[in-house]
């Protein structure tokens, strides 16, 4: 006889991805100072934005190079909807919503 199909494999191809980010001319939206940038991984799922991982927040830089990786894992054939964002940190509040969104991807 044929052998049988095991269903309880798991099936999912999962690749861990690293990413390394910098950016560069980023524009000041503080008057009169430099800007503290730090780097945001989002994802999307459900109707909710889940933040996943955050760099470290870098001083004084308009050409950021976050030293910080960040670590993902890559689902196969699954749509994944992932944002960077990057944010002018003025405060010490957890609350992204009080600080400039310089741009993202």
């Amino acid at each position: 006889s044929l052998p049988r199909r095991v269903e309880a494999m798991d099936t999912q191809c999962v690749l861990k991805v690293e990413l390394s980010i910098s950016c560069s001319n980023l524009l000041n939206k503080d008057v009169g100072s430099k800007f503290d940038p730090l780097c945001v991984m989002l994802q999307n799922a459900f109707w909710v934005t889940i933040q996943l991982d955050c760099m470290e927040r870098v001083k004084n830089s308009q050409d950021p190079k976050f030293s910080k990786k960040l670590l993902l894992d890559y689902h196969f054939e699954k749509v994944q909807k992932l944002k960077l964002g990057v944010y002018d940190i003025d405060n010490k509040s957890v609350d992204l919503n009080e600080d400039d969104f310089l741009g993202g991807v």
